[in-house]
């Protein structure tokens, strides 16, 4: 995994100062949901708190930070596409989804189907770090959204999430 390519508006002081001009504020957010998206895919993390004050949010050569206030706005609207959903009452924890969590169920479906692994119980372990998912995008996946992409699944009778020792597991159909 090389470095990450920051897009050009990230070394523009103005990109981190909410616009007042209706056009370029809709363009700054939606450059804003690409960027949170992109960097939490590549750095393969789920989890964000808009409360710290990480690389995402903080230029250091530029000595510019995202407002709080900004980067709950931004995490609202990734909320309303489905590519975020918050985990706290205070909205500072988030997950994140590249994917949305229909499309995370449609990629590992797809792989199951594609593997031959239906009618046959995977743990969840395997799935997301398993020597047969090596190199799929899922490989890695944060538990907690896996759980969620096959809740989906099983909901469409797809899959049968299964429950047994101290494991988790899912048979797809």
């Amino acid at each position: 995994m090389g470095a990450f390519q920051w897009p050009w508006q990230y070394s523009f002081p103005p990109f981190f100062t909410v616009q007042v001009h209706a056009k370029t504020k809709e363009q700054q957010l939606a450059t804003w949901k690409e960027l949170v998206l992109n960097y939490q895919k590549h750095e393969r993390q789920a989890l964000l708190n808009i409360a710290e004050d990480t690389p995402l949010f903080v230029n250091q050569e530029l000595s510019r930070k995202l407002p709080p206030e900004a980067r709950l706005w931004i995490m609202e609207e990734l909320a309303k596409t489905g590519h975020a959903a918050t985990t706290d009452k205070r909205k500072q924890q988030w997950e994140v989804y590249w994917h949305t969590l229909d499309e995370w169920g449609t990629i590992l479906y797809e792989w199951a189907v594609a593997s031959g692994t239906t009618n046959t119980v995977c743990t969840l372990y395997e799935l997301v770090a398993g020597d047969n998912t090596v190199g799929e995008e899922f490989y890695g996946l944060d538990e907690g959204v896996l759980r969620k992409a096959l809740k989906i699944l099983e909901a469409r009778g797809k899959c049968e999430l299964i429950a047994f020792d101290d494991n988790e597991g899912v048979k797809f159909f």
